[in-house]
């Protein structure tokens, strides 16, 4: 069977981008920090690679995925395939330093969870991220498919949902429990957390002014960009009648304004590539200054998705294309 390469597409939630932006901070701070003290927090390399069974599922995968990327490889003594593959993805457990974790499953010891993965054959490869399953493979890969298939699985874990990974000790004891690592308090934390107590109140404006306040003083932090890019968008649609916006938007499909103001609540609703579809079709139909206030708001409409989402970076193309 020929491998099947993992979708990491979906709707846009912008309260677990907000969230893992902030997570992604502190877990990076967290990985510095527990470097520089000599491991606190780490893990010794053999324990990147465990067997799981039904009983230990929700301990060993579902709650460690809310750290770390967890890689499940489906596989049975009698699989010829599953000999040649699970010391391939072990190797690459150790070699990845904690940016993943692998968890070893047997089938023929665990059919439930089989059938819960609508498993067909094996070998098959899945991932658990912050509880999410993503199919990645399934039957033989080579390693230089694995390898692409796995940066995917870790830039999108770190970049969705901030997930940086564990701590790796050489000198680590296998099996030890691993300490809580610690976090430094950043210069603008206090900050930071008086805008994400504003966006949980519904204070939209009140979260874009901390947010601008962060910026004043450090204009490339990317957490409050992020952030008041969400909040923005968020008051902007806060007083929308959603009927009237789209019924506006379908009858003047030229209308820069009216196509903007729908592509705000695709995006809020999940409609991401609708979103960006609706602005870059509107550049295409607008000229002078409507068509750069559509182009503006589409860049905005990037920076709330992430830069880094394949949707953005084929939406970047089609708009250079409708521009030039």
């Amino acid at each position: 069977m020929q491998p099947r390469n993992m979708s990491m597409s979906g709707v846009v939630d912008l309260a677990a981008v907000k969230a893992a932006q902030e997570a992604k901070a502190k877990a990076e701070q967290a990985r510095a920090e527990a470097a520089r003290q000599g491991g606190v927090g780490a893990v010794s390399p053999a324990d990147l690679v465990i067997d799981v069974d039904e009983a230990g599922f929700e301990r060993d995968v579902l709650q460690r995925s809310a750290e770390v990327p967890v890689v499940i490889d489906f596989w049975a003594e009698w699989c010829q395939p599953c000999k040649q593959l699970s010391p391939v993805l072990e190797r690459l457990a150790v070699e990845y330093n904690g940016r993943f974790l692998l968890a070893k499953i047997d089938v023929d010891a665990n059919q439930m969870l089989m059938q819960q993965f609508g498993i067909q054959g094996i070998p098959a490869v899945f991932a658990v991220v912050a509880g999410q399953a993503l199919p990645l493979f399934q039957g033989a890969a080579g390693e230089e498919q694995i390898r692409g298939t796995l940066d995917q699985l870790v830039q999108v874990a770190e970049q969705r949902f901030g997930l940086t990974g564990l701590v790796v000790d050489p000198d680590a004891e296998p099996g030890a429990e691993a300490g809580p690592a610690v976090m430094p308090a950043g210069p603008y934390d206090a900050l930071l957390e008086a805008a994400v107590r504003a966006l949980d109140a519904g204070d939209f404006g009140g979260a874009v002014q901390a947010y601008k306040n962060v910026l004043s003083d450090d204009p490339a932090n990317s957490e409050a960009k992020l952030g008041l890019a969400q909040a923005e968008l968020l008051q902007r649609v806060q007083g929308m009648d959603p009927q009237a916006v789209r019924k506006d938007a379908a009858e003047k499909p030229a209308d820069a304004e009216a196509q903007i103001a729908a592509a705000d609540l695709d995006l809020v609703g999940g409609h991401v590539e609708d979103a960006f579809g609706r602005l870059i079709e509107t550049v295409q139909r607008t000229a002078g200054d409507q068509r750069d206030a559509v182009r503006r708001r589409l860049l905005e409409l990037f920076e709330v998705v992430g830069t880094d989402d394949p949707r953005v970076v084929g939406a970047r193309r089609a708009l250079a294309r409708a521009l030039f």
